[in-house]
């Protein structure tokens, strides 16, 4: 068996690769590509993206009704026909109440107002003095109330009227209880008066010059004029007696 024996010196030894460290900048790497597509992935529809945006949420529910017709709207929709006519016929019972109310009132009222027998005459710490004709049966005036009168006034004994809203075709006075200035021909006393009056009463009340138009008296026009430190003579008659509007 032959041995051979490779000299070194037909194979010369490989040099060493050489490695150099360079501070030079890595070049950017490209973007990635999308993977093709494949013939089946092309063939059906990609899902849409998911919205981020949020759901709106449900209206809430007014915390109050701008009107009776959107709360009758409302509940025709949400529970049908009937509860809209339900609640159309709840507001008709509220105004028919009303006005049953107020002709019970006005009913009670005529049926508890009374001529006097015996007009007895009253004089009061403040001078005023008065006797009633007839008893009212409605609603005693309260201050911030509205009350509806007619009035006569004159200077007492023999003087001028300055002041009448009896008969027909004239207007009555309407004033609120509490508040200045005066209407034409009111003053004071009668104010004072009316605080102890029913709806429906008559009085006939003599007031002092203190209570009336004191020391500087009372131009009405026309000649009528009331001279100062008179005593005035009034009939006073309350109409109705109702809450003041706000």
């Amino acid at each position: 068996m032959a041995s051979f024996l490779i000299s070194p010196a037909l194979f010369p030894p490989l040099p060493k690769p050489q490695y150099a460290c360079s501070n030079s900048p890595r070049p950017p790497t490209p973007p990635s590509q999308p993977p093709p597509s494949s013939p089946s992935s092309s063939l059906s529809p990609s899902p849409p993206p998911l919205s981020l945006n949020p759901i709106n949420p449900i209206n809430p529910r007014p915390k109050s009704a701008d009107s009776t017709d959107w709360i009758a709207s409302t509940l025709t929709r949400r529970f049908g026909l009937g509860a809209g006519l339900a609640w159309a016929g709840f507001l008709f019972a509220g105004v028919v109440s009303e006005q049953i109310k107020t002709r019970f009132e006005a009913s009670q009222q005529q049926s508890n107002t009374k001529d006097v027998d015996k007009e007895e005459e009253i004089t009061l710490p403040n001078g005023i003095s008065y006797y009633d004709i007839q008893v009212g049966g409605g609603a005693i005036p309260r201050s911030g109330d509205l009350v509806v009168i007619n009035l006569k006034g004159k200077v007492f004994d023999g003087g001028d009227v300055f002041v009448d809203t009896f008969g027909d075709g004239k207007r009555p006075l309407a004033l609120v209880m509490g508040s200045r200035p005066y209407s034409r021909g009111m003053c004071e006393g009668v104010e004072y008066m009316l605080r102890s009056m029913r709806a429906g009463g008559r009085r006939r009340v003599v007031v002092p010059p203190e209570l009336g138009f004191g020391d500087e008296g009372a131009d009405f026009g026309k000649g009528v004029r009331v001279f100062p430190g008179a005593m005035l003579e009034f009939v006073v008659e309350v109409d109705k007696v109702s809450i003041a509007p706000s």
